[in-house]
């Protein structure tokens, strides 16, 4: 019946035939296309949605990868952040604490050159000590023969030994009240 229906449209001239469409042709096309659709749909469809719904994982996949790694950047920063501010706080103690043994060094050396002077000055001075005891004991054995010449040329005579001890023991015993 649906085709005597069809039919029966399809010889009116004022159908589809009036605007140049054969009914037979569409229906064979409509057959046609409803055939490739049901093929394509069984093996070519479920295939590339397949792709289509892996290429969409894939670029979820990718996105959510990109926020994890701009939020572990953001996170890595501010680690390395806080290493720093850390790293810059030991390294102002190391100097700080360079700077005091540097002072305690210097203090040190100070102490040390200082001590080092007082021996100095202590060993000079007694060195001193030393060279004036030398100076004054051949200084009186100077005056001492200086006496004995001076004696003999006032008395104009020779003295003994005894009177020449005498006399410069004397001598040297009125230098020594000065």
């Amino acid at each position: 019946m649906y085709l005597l229906s069809v039919g029966v449209f399809a010889s009116s001239s004022s159908g589809l035939s009036a605007l140049g469409v054969s009914l037979n042709a569409l229906i064979i096309q409509l057959i046609t296309f409803l055939l490739a659709f049901f093929v394509l749909r069984k093996w070519a469809f479920g295939p590339i949605v397949k792709i289509l719904q892996q290429r969409r994982q894939v670029i979820e996949d990718g996105v959510k990868l990109g926020d994890k790694m701009r939020s572990d950047e953001q996170a890595l920063e501010e680690k390395i952040e806080r290493t720093l501010g850390e790293t810059r706080i030991k390294a102002d103690k190391i100097i700080a604490d360079a700077q005091e043994t540097a002072k305690q060094m210097v203090r040190t050396a100070e102490n040390d050159a200082k001590n080092r002077a007082d021996i100095v000055i202590k060993e000079a001075a007694e060195k001193t000590k030393q060279d004036l005891a030398r100076a004054k004991s051949k200084l009186e054995g100077e005056i001492v023969g200086l006496i004995a010449q001076a004696t003999s040329a006032v008395l104009d005579e020779k003295v003994d030994a005894k009177k020449d001890a005498g006399l410069i023991e004397r001598a040297i015993a009125g230098r020594k009240e000065f």
